[in-house]
């Protein structure tokens, strides 16, 4: 997962590749052909309506550009966000990139190696398990 201190993002209004979703919008309701990427906004940390956003477009709706964590995103949010199918987190001014990278890398992953899956490596550790025995 890429990460952005909030002073170095930039938002360009006339970016044809992108569109920024609004946390009422459904993502079933949005055309997807031609966008490259897609901004989630986090109006505060308690407000989790991004992630299910971010699952609909990676899991259900197949979307393989970027997803992008704007707003109120804490370190603390980070691993559930890579779950969930975000590529790209735009920190909250007050954290610090090091701590974040530091979280992310207690979290170094779900889908292949671990035992649950999530919206990007849907199949569990054990199922890939179970095909090799097959197979061989």
């Amino acid at each position: 997962m890429k990460l952005i201190a909030a002073n170095d993002h930039t938002v360009y209004a006339n970016d044809e590749n992108s569109i920024e979703l609004t946390n009422d919008a459904d993502p079933r309701d949005v055309s997807l052909e031609g966008v490259a990427r897609v901004q989630l906004n986090f109006p505060k940390f308690s407000d989790g309506r991004a992630f299910s956003q971010a699952f609909l477009l990676r899991r259900r709706l197949g979307f393989k550009g970027e997803i992008r964590a704007t707003g109120d995103v804490l370190v603390d949010q980070l691993a559930q966000m890579k779950r969930s199918g975000f590529d790209v987190a735009v920190l909250r001014a007050d954290q610090p990139l090091d701590v974040a990278r530091r979280v992310l890398a207690a979290y170094p992953g779900y889908g292949v190696g671990k035992y649950q899956g999530d919206a990007v490596d849907v199949l569990p550790h054990f199922v890939d398990a179970a095909t090799e025995l097959v197979a061989a």
